[in-house]
């Protein structure tokens, strides 16, 4: 998770970089230096909101891969009282 949020922190500073580069403006300007946190915790930010849009998919598909897990061995047992009142027949 850390290193998540750590990535998008970078990118968001990357982004600061890459926008002044493009303006051709000095990379450290004393009016300016105060945006690079504010572009750094947008991108932190960003990044645990993903961590946490990744973990509920991982429940959610660890849920439904036990419930078709369940729902396969339901259906065995029914396929195996079948065989069986079948060959008793």
């Amino acid at each position: 998770m850390v290193h998540k949020v750590l990535f998008w922190t970078g990118f968001g500073l990357g982004v600061r970089v890459w926008q002044l580069a493009i303006e051709m403006r000095p990379l450290f300007n004393k009016e300016s230096l105060w945006v690079y946190p504010v572009f750094a915790s947008i991108g932190g930010s960003f990044g645990y909101w993903l961590t946490g849009v990744e973990q509920r998919q991982f429940k959610m598909l660890a849920d439904r891969r036990e419930a078709l897990i369940e729902k396969r061995a339901r259906r065995k047992q029914r396929e195996e009282a079948a065989a069986a009142a079948a060959g008793q027949s």
